[in-house]
């Protein structure tokens, strides 16, 4: 059965006093040419009451203090001069109306019985998506519910940023005179190392790569941190088994030469190795890439737990690798990111704080990211719908001729 979604109201929301008429630079993070694509996700709330009309309201108010949001992206991606012209334009909001109820459409678990299409805003004539920091968009269920779609472009906030932006929204929403964080722009903060020689442009592929979902029982990641622990005496993460095993049934599914270098790169906050940095309120991108790297061979063979110190050996060098980053001790930018099909990019959202956002009638039942490019070979974590337990590893990583077998390796978990 279909679903209808109506859109209602499409219109610009603007900070709700006077703000800076100013441009803001942006710090060599958040200029990394990768970043400048769209990051979109879903919120689902099963209680609401008028939630268009106060959310737009919260939104306006949170404005006057996050007013970057409400500029625009100017300069150019290639020359590295791009920076946010902070007008006062606005964030682009819409109210829609769903004919149905939430539970009419399983809670938009996947799989979804409603288009993303029709829950995420779609923007209005001569708008440039990439051009503006986000877009939102609140529909509202019969039944009380409401699902919030966020556009955003990672340029001016990693997901850190993101989700503090929307508590802020949430406070104001819930009657606070401000957000219980104040916002820190910094980028000046952020560490400005001397550039390598320009080399090529970055290249971005384009591969037909398939969704998959699947969902990881916690006693199955306790058996594995068992089994490392026992092996090796230290701690890992649901993380690192839930990537190890991803990274390891993507390798064996794609079939490379065994002596083909393959890739597993994640972006790992860098906040606590930078004590400039106030201790919270900063919202831009502060990350490093940590790559894990071994042959085709010796990922597909290797037992899960040999894939996890894989892992952990790359984690473990992250303190040493930022901190020779920040003085120029590098010889190859680690922000420049080769997009190929030996490539798996990773990203955590269990711990960013989007499931803890409350607009006055609870926290979400869960939240649905799209962090997908046509480029990027992706695997996303993310915790199941309530009342679900475990770990969520949403893919799009495989291109179809290696789906079923990719499949196959991520049911056979252990």
């Amino acid at each position: 059965m279909g679903f209808s979604v109506n859109r209602i109201t499409q219109s610009l929301v603007r900070p709700a006093e006077p703000t800076p008429i100013t441009s803001e630079s942006l710090s060599v993070i958040d200029r990394v040419p990768g970043l400048r694509h769209t990051v979109r996700s879903l919120h689902v709330f099963e209680h609401g009451k008028e939630p268009a009309s106060v959310i737009r309201s919260a939104l306006s108010k949170a404005l006057v203090c996050y007013y970057p949001f409400a500029g625009r992206f100017v300069g150019s991606v290639p020359d590295g001069d791009v920076h946010v012209a902070c007008t006062g334009e606005g964030v682009w909001f819409v109210k829609a109306e769903a004919g149905c109820t939430l539970e009419d459409v399983n809670k938009l678990d996947h799989p979804l019985v409603v288009s993303e299409d029709e829950l995420l805003p779609q923007p209005g004539p001569n708008m440039d998506p990439l051009s503006m920091p986000v877009m939102m968009q609140v529909t509202e269920f019969t039944c009380g519910g409401f699902v919030i779609g966020l556009i955003a472009v990672h340029t001016l906030a990693d997901g850190l940023g993101a989700a503090q932006f929307l508590h802020a929204i949430a406070d104001l929403a819930r009657g606070l005179p401000e957000p219980i964080v104040k916002p820190v722009w910094g980028r000046e903060l952020i560490p400005n190392p001397p550039k390598l020689p320009p080399g090529p442009p970055p290249v971005f592929p384009s591969f037909n790569l398939q969704q998959h979902i699947s969902d990881v029982d916690s006693t199955d990641v306790a058996r594995v941190k068992a089994q490392y622990m026992e092996s090796t005496g230290h701690y890992c993460s649901t993380f690192d088994v839930c990537i190890a095993k991803a990274w390891q049934a993507r390798t064996r599914s794609i079939g490379l030469h065994p002596e083909k270098p393959v890739h597993v790169c994640f972006f790992a906050s860098t906040r606590h190795l930078l004590p400039v940095l106030p201790k919270e309120g900063f919202y831009g991108n502060c990350f490093y890439t940590v790559t894990a790297t071994a042959t085709s061979g010796a990922v597909t063979s290797a037992k899960l737990i040999e894939v996890v110190k894989m892992i952990r050996d790359a984690k473990a060098k992250l303190p040493g690798d930022f901190a020779k980053w920040v003085v120029g001790d590098f010889k190859r930018d680690p922000y420049e990111l080769t997009f190929d099909y030996s490539s798996l990019f990773v990203s955590d959202w269990t711990r960013l704080g989007f499931l803890e956002v409350d607009y006055g009638w609870g926290p979400p039942s869960h939240v649905v990211p799209f962090q997908y490019v046509h480029f990027m070979a992706v695997a996303i974590l993310a915790p199941p719908p309530a009342p679900k337990k475990g770990t969520r590893i949403m893919t799009q990583c495989v291109e179809k001729e290696h789906l079923s077998t990719f499949q196959d390796e991520m049911k056979s978990f252990f």
